[in-house]
């Protein structure tokens, strides 16, 4: 797509997900708060527009051609999120839990206005993280794939249920992203303190991953996943009361 001062951030992530990169590397929302136009979103974060633009035409150039997520199957996108995120984060947020509490141990009593809350909001996440994800592969997930068979076998179904689920998929994702980006505004943008230990390095390190993976999580279900399955839904239930 032609990148330009008015298109969308989360479009430009969409149709090139090589940008995405360039985006994170300007600390710019391109999930969530993505539906905004680049240039919008260059005067919040004080970017010159033309500069930025420049930047993801380069990245767009130099990308490889992958996987296009926008026409692959519901099922080849969902097994792509739960295999690149879902499981991965099973096993990376005790890990990290289990960090914040040896790092509080040791030094709560030296930053408790930032450890002390830091970890409070990060055991809020990780909870909510756990259920959602959980939601989504037993209930949702299954649902989206039983709409693509069944449309694919021109049987469809009852599917104006989908907008409630996705809807309340998203307002989770929308809490998750406002506790990622508190726990990066407590932090200083994760900048451990100089006498630091490996453990509190490592811990700050994992946390600022964890975010820049979930954007990309997030990106994927809220800007091609959910708007595609609905779409899907509403056809299937059109074509079944016609």
């Amino acid at each position: 797509m032609q990148i330009t001062a008015d298109a969308k951030v989360a479009d430009v992530a969409t149709a090139d997900p090589a940008t995405i990169r360039v985006f994170q590397q300007h600390k710019i929302d391109f999930c969530c708060g993505g539906k905004i136009p680049i240039a919008e979103a260059c005067e919040q974060q004080g970017i010159d527009t033309d500069s930025l633009i420049a930047e993801l035409c380069s990245a767009q150039r130099e990308s490889v051609a992958g996987a296009d997520w926008r026409t692959a199957t519901f099922a080849e996108l969902v097994t792509h999120i739960q295999r690149t995120y879902h499981e991965p984060l099973r096993s990376e947020l005790p890990r990290l839990s289990a960090m914040m509490t040896k790092v509080v141990q040791a030094h709560g009593t030296h930053l408790p206005e930032t450890l002390l809350p830091l970890q409070r909001t990060y055991e809020e996440l990780q909870a909510e993280l756990l259920h959602h994800m959980a939601k989504e592969d037993r209930e949702l997930f299954p649902e989206i794939l039983r709409l693509e068979a069944h449309a694919s076998s021109g049987q469809p179904g009852g599917w104006t249920w989908i907008d409630g689920a996705v809807s309340a998929m998203e307002a989770d994702h929308d809490t998750a992203g406002a506790a990622l980006a508190k726990m990066r505004e407590m932090t200083g943008d994760y900048t451990p303190p100089e006498w630091s230990c490996p453990t509190f390095r490592g811990l700050y390190h994992g946390l600022s991953e964890l975010e820049r993976e979930m954007h990309v999580h997030v990106h994927l279900e809220n800007h091609i996943l959910f708007p595609r399955a609905t779409a899907r839904a509403h056809e299937a239930s059109a074509s079944a009361t016609a």
